[in-house]
């Protein structure tokens, strides 16, 4: 029998450097030119992430004749500080916050008019801005609907949207975005980053993962191509730089992520900067950080997908690098084995595992960091033979010695889960069932020096067959 377990790790960022510093290998690989047969569709956390990351690929893919569609998750209207600049006033008001979210769907219909991008090419999902993660994790089966804490709405209020009258759920916007991925069957999708600090960026790639999964059977598999938008000091400089090019975060450089990019002509690049500044609401506040995206290219990357045996003899070799953002651990080598012996080299300071129907987290402290030190993590299970929204959504927050379970808000029984704790390791076993037994795992982790947030890994996808 096969099994398949994916773990994604996700950077929750803190301390992303942003120096620019080329790939170790000084290459950035092109960006395949787009055809005429090409179905193109861009997932937008909110408006003005298409503009600001795949402007110049809108162009170029509309250019060649391809058919190019843009999905926004939300309208974006949780961004006080802008709605304060923008409209000069400070309201709390239901109807504020929805006029906001309309300011924005117009904004965008605009900048990618001016990009070539008719209106009826773009979908409106309009799900709660800076709620999407909280879905994700608790609100699957509950009966009752996510409530913005702001808005107090708990169904899409926009009536030009999609997905008008759906709950907040997690079951709606997989289904919404499944019907988008089965009506247009893009072959080519442009995706907000694992690694991106923003929640509603994470959660966007999430729901992708999932939705693919659950489509597999009908679906060519499209390629997939995350970009990066939120990452502590980066881009830098911070200003509209057109002669500059966008060059990866520092902690990014030997983490295996294989970029790529695209080059924008003078024209593309001025379209793209005309389009920007169309998002009128939002560079009146943040022009110098949305603009330092109008540059000489536009990055994708992704880990490469890994494949281990269970059976097979671990190598110190077998997984990449993965990105991490602070001092606690070096970049980790990770593997996927039997026995922690020989796992992985001496550099690693994270490594994954399964044995005996277990799923494995180990982690080695850095010496620079004393005392002691805890994790909060995230798993989700996925399976083929069971719907998504059955299957547990899985937190584990340890403090020293202790722990605690949840799937959802449900607090579950610590039988099973082990923790061992050494003087410069931490490890955890958590059963395969408690996880629904699954084909694979979406999983966070986070870690903690006392009660300060220390470190936190990129998604990744780790597949296992055994």
């Amino acid at each position: 029998m096969c099994k398949k377990i994916a773990v994604f790790l996700f950077c929750l960022g803190v301390g992303c450097a942003g120096a620019q510093t080329p790939p170790a290998d000084g290459k950035i690989s092109p960006l395949e030119p787009f055809k005429k047969t090409d179905c193109v569709l861009i997932l937008a956390p909110h408006p003005d992430d298409e503009t600001i990351a795949c402007a110049g690929v809108i162009q170029q893919a509309l250019a060649a004749g391809a058919d190019v569609r843009v999905a926004y998750l939300t309208n974006g209207e949780h961004n006080e500080l802008a709605f304060i600049v923008y409209e000069k006033r400070i309201t709390l008001r239901q109807g504020e916050f929805i006029h906001m979210g309309e300011v924005r769907r117009q904004e965008s219909i605009a900048a990618m008019k001016s990009l070539g991008l008719s209106e009826d090419r773009l979908i409106f999902l309009g799900y709660p801005d800076f709620g999407t993660f909280t879905i994700f994790r608790e609100f699957w089966r509950t009966g009752r609907p996510f409530k913005d804490i702001l808005t107090r709405i708990s169904t899409v209020p926009y009536k030009e949207d999609f997905s008008y009258g759906a709950p907040y759920t997690g079951e709606s916007i997989l289904a919404d975005l499944k019907a988008i991925l089965t009506r247009y069957r893009p072959n080519k999708i442009f995706v907000s980053h694992p690694a991106d600090v923003n929640a509603d960026h994470k959660t966007l790639y999430l729901f992708l993962q999932v939705a693919l999964a659950d489509l597999d059977t009908y679906l060519l598999q499209p390629k997939v191509y995350p970009y990066l938008v939120h990452c502590v000091g980066w881009p830098v400089p911070r200003r509209y730089h057109p002669e500059l090019s966008l060059i990866p975060p520092e902690k990014f450089i030997d983490s295996q992520v294989a970029w790529q990019e695209y080059v924008l002509t003078p024209q593309e690049l001025e379209k793209k900067h005309q389009a920007v500044l169309a998002y009128k609401s939002q560079t009146q506040s943040s022009a110098f950080y949305l603009l330092a995206f109008a540059r000489k290219n536009e990055l994708f990357g992704d880990c490469p997908q890994i494949n281990f045996s269970a059976t097979a003899a671990p190598a110190a070799d077998q997984g990449p690098f993965l990105p991490v953002f602070s001092n606690m651990f070096t970049d980790s080598t990770i593997g996927v084995m039997g026995d922690f012996g020989n796992a992985i080299d001496e550099q690693g300071r994270v490594s994954y595992g399964v044995k005996d129907g277990a799923f494995l987290i180990r982690i080695q402290k850095n010496q620079e960091i004393h005392g002691r030190f805890s994790i909060a993590c995230y798993l989700f299970g996925y399976s083929h033979h069971r719907p998504f929204a059955e299957m547990p959504k899985i937190r584990i927050i340890t403090r020293h010695t202790r722990l605690k379970i949840f799937d959802g808000k449900k607090i579950l029984p610590t039988d099973g889960v082990a923790l061992e704790l050494q003087r410069k390791e931490l490890t955890i076993r958590v059963p395969l069932a408690l996880l629904g037994n699954p084909d694979f795992v979406l999983a966070s982790l986070k870690t903690y020096a006392g009660v300060l947030p220390v470190n936190a890994v990129s998604f990744r996808k780790i597949t296992l067959t055994q």
